[in-house]
């Protein structure tokens, strides 16, 4: 899906934007990409394995992430991990799903704390 627009795109699932902002702070490898989401949501929530790889499969097919070529000395790592990063439209989709799931969630806070919101919109800037 090369050229496509980050729109096209959104919603992302849950696992999928989970993942995005675990590879927005760099490359990394499946297990990890785990653990990382379970350690941001304080345990949580957690992606389990088959969820994980349906999703990462996904994304590659939508080039929202790549596998990198480049790997750890094999020495220091196992072999058989794949690593992956966010790709140019990866971070795109990444930054228009938060500013989505921004727009939401005032939507959100407007329709449960009315009064506070209003207040909110006329306070001094």
């Amino acid at each position: 899906m090369p050229g496509s627009s980050a729109r096209e795109d959104s919603p992302l699932r849950d696992a999928e934007l989970r993942i995005l902002l675990v590879l927005a702070g760099g490359k990394n490898h499946g297990y990890a990409i785990m653990k990382s989401i379970e350690a941001a949501a304080d345990g949580r929530h957690s992606v389990g394995c088959a969820t994980l790889y349906r999703s990462i499969k996904r994304m590659l097919e939508k080039d929202l992430i790549a596998e990198v070529e480049d790997r750890p000395d094999p020495q220091y790592d196992d072999e058989r991990r794949r690593y992956y990063r966010l790709t140019r439209l990866g971070r795109n989709v990444l930054g228009a799903e938060v500013v989505r799931l921004e727009g939401l969630l005032a939507e959100a806070r407007k329709q449960v704390w009315p009064r506070a919101s209003a207040r909110k919109s006329m306070a001094p800037r």
